[in-house]
């Protein structure tokens, strides 16, 4: 099985440069799309999930999913990762059930909604990354609140999400700050807020530098070249998908996500995973559509969730190569989680990029 950890999967990407998109998952279906886009172009793999989703397989269900995938790929890397996670908890639970890597979102208090103090958000932080670094998993951390630049206020996703309006400073994450939080929490990875935010309405128009701070991400790199830095939040909501919805009889209001071109424009500067959630539930909602509106008689479930499949993986193929993954499964020597935690515990990993793990 080739279950990989974030850390070990990112530095990978740093030393050649690349990105990797984290799609989230909630069933079997999307799980064996990412998989199947994974396959066709040798890419290493982040399947992600919230607390929702757990929720809603179970986390018995889930796990066993994940192994089954990594059985069935045993060539793709795959790491297994906690999305949002809300306090040390969730962030353990995830871990003995087999997650390869945490985030622990310090930026909102435990109900998910609530803006945290700075040091809330790196005691908690910190506490998660040692005990995860103890038995080799990897730990993203959150700095800044995800939400609109736009309308000034955060998007609830799965439940996780800030309530109300937010000032500007912390829809913004300050660099300065950032080399502090990561100097203190021993993260692997810092998700920086930059203007994204969850769900199909980020912009009412397409994003600019005023409401898509991408200059962020680049004064982040200057201070921290060494840290792997995540965008939340980054969908690019295709035109055609909304477009495939809206004739299938859908009403999706015109809306505008994060441009392909700009994530791109971020793996330049030190971006190294970037989430998916919204463009796979777009594209797999399409079909459903399509199906019942095409076949009004037809009431197999198979026959929805076959194409559904098929249009997530074809999504899932077009980021691994937009963003440079594609062609790095077979370049990576995976390494277990025993070693990891040794190199934790002996320091070899305090650096943020390790020596390289290319075969």
């Amino acid at each position: 099985m080739a279950k990989i950890t974030l850390r070990q999967l990112l530095d990978h990407a740093a030393e050649r440069d690349y990105g990797v998109p984290a799609f989230n998952i909630n069933n079997m279906e999307q799980g064996l799309a990412i998989m199947q886009a994974a396959k066709a172009c040798d890419a290493p793999v982040i399947i992600q999930a919230s607390r929702g989703a757990r929720a809603y397989a179970h986390d018995i269900m889930l796990s066993k999913m994940m192994e089954a995938l990594a059985e069935i790929y045993p060539d793709i890397p795959l790491c297994v990762h906690q999305d949002h996670g809300n306090n040390e908890a969730t962030c353990l639970t995830a871990i003995r059930h087999g997650f390869t890597s945490v985030m622990m979102d310090g930026s909102l208090l435990a109900d998910g909604k609530t803006p945290a103090s700075y040091d809330y958000n790196v005691e908690m932080t910190a506490s998660v990354a040692e005990m995860a670094h103890a038995v080799g998993a990897s730990v993203e951390g959150e700095l800044g609140v995800l939400g609109s630049l736009e309308s000034g206020h955060g998007e609830a996703e799965d439940g996780h999400g800030a309530e109300g309006a937010l000032s500007h400073d912390q829809l913004l994450t300050d660099p300065e700050q950032a080399v502090d939080f990561v100097m203190q929490t021993k993260v692997d990875a810092l998700a920086i807020a930059c203007g994204t935010s969850h769900g199909a309405y980020k912009f009412s128009r397409r994003p600019d530098g005023d409401i898509l701070a991408m200059h962020v991400i680049e004064a982040i790199h200057q201070k921290l070249p060494n840290t792997h830095l995540v965008m939340h939040g980054s969908s690019s909501v295709p035109q055609e998908l909304q477009d495939i919805i809206n004739s299938y009889g859908g009403e999706m209001p015109q809306t505008f996500g994060v441009p392909v071109e700009e994530i791109v424009r971020g793996i330049r500067h030190g971006v190294r995973k970037i989430n998916i959630d919204t463009d796979c539930r777009m594209a797999m909602a399409a079909q459903f559509r399509k199906v019942a509106v095409s076949n009004r008689a037809e009431f197999d479930p198979r026959k929805f969730l076959k194409p559904a499949m098929d249009a997530m993986r074809d999504l899932c193929r077009e980021r691994f190569e937009a963003f440079g993954c594609a062609g790095n499964a077979s370049r990576i020597k995976v390494m277990p989680l025993d070693e990891m935690a040794r190199r934790y515990a002996t320091g070899l990993l305090d650096t943020q990029v390790a020596a390289s793990r290319a075969a």
